[in-house]
């Protein structure tokens, strides 16, 4: 028996279940988090929100550097509050009190508002710019001083505490804590004592204070966060902690406990179960530098950052309703004629309103996936629409060899021929030095000034030089259709596609030969060049694994010998076995993460197919060495497609974490975690490419394609929104294993 328990994004357990067999109840709920962005206006002083508070309706309150500005429940636009000309300018501290009163610190002091007017309170010396609400009243403190309101009027306290005064929280016993440029105050009626040595703060620059759960005090700035309890140093939270940063701009509670940190480089949130999670990136804030949190009556954040207001909400949701949103997606925006599915163009970067499809040099790998989805989704709910959809996917596969008049030669893409100036690579041509440049850098390269191809009917553009990630895309989409949702008519129609692929390979040395009848730049499978050609050694044992799979595929669909022949041939006479053998060992400097995705594409062909008991011996002893490899990536594809080509149910809680908690937005936001302080950038596993030493959660990983590298530490185009079949894909997969329920 597992136990799954679904966490909110706030931390907190909201249902424990307890489930047999290693399976995953799809309905049951979790709390969803998303982001919501409201800028004040156009300029730097506008949206530099310096404080934000909320009242008990959800009136938001922001201060900025241009005035005070309030948003009203569900709706999304500011108003500035109707300051007169003279009092109106900088703000600095916006405050709600118990009684849902409106305190503002401004350049000249301190004001109320109150039934939609301003009202200048006397006492007071500015600028202000800090307020802290307590029992004892309302505290103001500034340059010139601090001050009590009691309610009536505000008296000056004579507490002997710095100028540079930054942030305060009441101590529950008519004291302050005060936070510093030159440390921590704690201010009582019996004295003041200050802080500053390093035993007990990280450093004296101090930002803000909040008290913990346990009664303690975090107190926040420069360096990180210093935990004090009962005037004594209790420990302390730095970048080795989880703090993306070493600028620690606020702290505050919310009513579940968690506490949460704003940084330079986003929000953190410590939880009381001692787990963490960190937002950053516009995926879900304006503007990584966090000035000021506050919450709302549904426990929402609303963080006021240096580039206007970001709401992180959440809302319950399933899996399986996740699923449903996905999947409207995907249908809304991501599939293109002729049942294309792929990412689309934003025309204003994140803005998912406007937008318009565009092609891709992987659509056809990208529409295998898509086909397996919609076969597994058949395969569990016997949906006659997810099979009609499969079809359609598949006939574009097909196409993309019928288009081109070859024998067996297939695009990578095809677009309709109004598209002609707005594809990618378009048709050019390569000067000599041009050529010679390419020449020096990769040796095997192909100049091609005709990559795009009019149809014989006029009507589309086919993009040649397709590639050998192209094949694994398509062969893997033909299986796994073929198993599951093909109907008898459909069955032949992939025997004789699947055949007239791989006798074209056959018929050319194992190679895919392009229009100009010489071989594409990728496609190559010959042993004459895996085995001989120096310059085809990084391809090696990647590219014999995979021409062993499309052969035993062709002998499984047709049963004819010559296939059968020709893949026992590169075993005992060519080595591919062999070849195949060292994947697992890769030479790190030829080593690509692509190449791990095309490897669990293929397995499920040789597992499933290879019916003599030595050579599916080595192949699952082969996946089971490969898979010990990538049991750190926490990929939900490759866990569910080991499941079943190895028939056992393993990975589940990963793969389960990673569905969960993969975000609603699929724009292609930049993601830098470059940017922080709490992980190591570093060259592994792929030299060429600079990668995190821990993995992202799924919520602040570039938007997926399976192809990518999750490791990634730098990536994002936000002109794009991919396609959601990377959840879709592996939801069904699980669904179909009966691991998700």
């Amino acid at each position: 028996m597992t136990a799954f328990i679904a966490i909110d994004v706030f931390g907190q357990k909201q249902n424990a279940l307890f489930v047999k067999n290693n399976t995953y109840n799809s309905q049951l709920e979790f709390l969803q988090e998303y982001h919501e962005a409201y800028p004040l206006g156009s300029s730097l002083g506008e949206n530099n929100i310096r404080s934000i508070s909320i009242d008990k309706n959800n009136t938001v309150y922001i201060a900025s550097a241009s005035g005070v500005y309030k948003k009203n429940d569900n709706e999304s636009s500011w108003k500035s509050l109707p300051f007169n000309e003279t009092d109106n300018g900088p703000a600095y501290a916006v405050i709600v009190d118990e009684k849902n009163n409106i305190w503002i610190a401004n350049w000249k002091g301190v004001f109320q508002f109150r039934e939609n007017s301003i009202t200048k309170m006397a006492g007071t010396e500015g600028p202000i710019s800090v307020l802290c609400t307590s029992q004892e009243g309302l505290y103001a403190l500034g340059p010139a001083g601090i001050w009590l309101y009691d309610g009536n009027n505000f008296s000056k306290k004579n507490y002997p505490v710095a100028k540079s005064v930054r942030g305060a929280i009441s101590d529950n016993h008519e004291g302050l804590w005060i936070a510093t440029d030159v440390g921590l105050y704690h201010a009582t009626k019996n004295g003041t004592t200050h802080f500053f040595k390093t035993d007990m703060l990280i450093s004296a620059g101090l930002k803000a204070a909040a008290v913990h759960n346990d009664g303690s005090i975090w107190v926040a700035g420069l360096g990180g966060i210093s935990v004090i309890k009962n005037n004594k140093r209790k420990k302390f939270i730095t970048t080795k902690d989880g703090c993306p940063s070493n600028y620690i701009n606020c702290i505050k509670k919310s009513s579940d406990g968690a506490m949460w940190v704003g940084t330079n480089v986003g929000v953190v949130r410590f939880y009381p179960d001692g787990k963490r999670s960190l937002r950053f990136s516009r995926r879900w804030l304006l503007d990584d530098h966090v000035n000021d949190i506050a919450f709302d009556q549904n426990n929402n954040a609303w963080i006021a950052t240096e580039n206007g207001v970001s709401a992180i909400k959440r809302r319950p949701m399933s899996l399986s309703s996740k699923q449903d949103y996905f999947y409207a997606v995907l249908m809304r925006r991501h599939i293109r004629e002729p049942w294309i599915a792929g990412q689309c163009r934003l025309l204003a970067p994140g803005d998912t309103a406007r937008w318009q499809p565009e092609d891709d040099d992987n659509d056809g790998e990208y529409t295998g996936n898509y086909l397996a989805m919609e076969s597994f989704r058949y395969a569990v709910t016997h949906d006659e629409d997810a099979r009609q959809k499969a079809k359609k996917a598949f006939h574009f596969l097909k196409l993309l060899q019928d288009i081109t008049n070859g024998d067996g030669y297939f695009a990578r893409s095809i677009v309709p021929v109004e598209w002609t100036d707005r594809v990618h690579d378009n048709n050019r041509v390569y000067s000599e030095r041009e050529i010679a440049e390419e020449l020096v850098v990769d040796p095997r390269y192909k100049p091609l000034e005709t990559r795009w191809h009019k149809s014989a009917d006029g009507k589309w553009l086919w993009k040649g030089d397709a590639s050998s990630d192209e094949w694994c895309g398509h062969m893997m989409g033909y299986y796994f259709y073929y198993e599951m949702a093909a109907d008898k008519e459909e069955k032949k129609i992939i025997r004789e596609h699947v055949a007239s692929l791989v006798d074209h390979l056959i018929a050319h040395d194992f190679t895919m030969v392009d229009v100009d009848g010489k071989h594409t730049h990728w496609s190559v499978w010959s042993p004459t060049l895996l085995n001989n050609d120096p310059e085809w050694a990084q391809d090696r044992y990647q590219n014999s694994m995979e021409l062993l799979a499309f052969l035993k595929f062709a002998y499984y669909l047709t049963n004819n010998e010559k296939y059968q022949q020709h893949y026992l041939r590169l075993i005992n006479k060519e080595h591919y076995l062999e070849n195949m053998s060292h994947i697992p060992e890769q030479n790190p400097a030829w080593f690509i993460y692509f190449d791990v995705t095309l490897q669990a594409y293929l397995y499920p062909i040789l597992l499933h197919c290879e019916k003599n008991p030595k050579l599916l011996a080595f192949y699952q002893q082969h996946m089971d060495k490969w898979m010990e490899k990538r049991k750190d990536d926490h990929n939900p594809l490759i866990n569910f497609l080991y499941c079943y080509a190895r028939n056992k149910k393993t990975g589940l809680q990963q793969s389960a974490d990673f569905l969960v908690n993969t975000p609603l937005d699929l724009v292609d936001w930049n993601i830098d975690h470059t940017k922080r302080e709490d992980v190591k950038i570093v060259h592994t596993p792929v030299l060429n490419e600079w990668q995190v030493n821990e993995l992202p959660d799924a919520s602040i990983r570039a938007t997926v394609r399976w192809d990518n590298n999750p490791w990634r530490a730098i990536s994002g185009s936000p002109e794009t929104e991919k396609e959601p079949v990377f959840w879709l894909y592996p939801y069904w997969l699980g669904r179909y294993l009966k691991m998700i329920l």
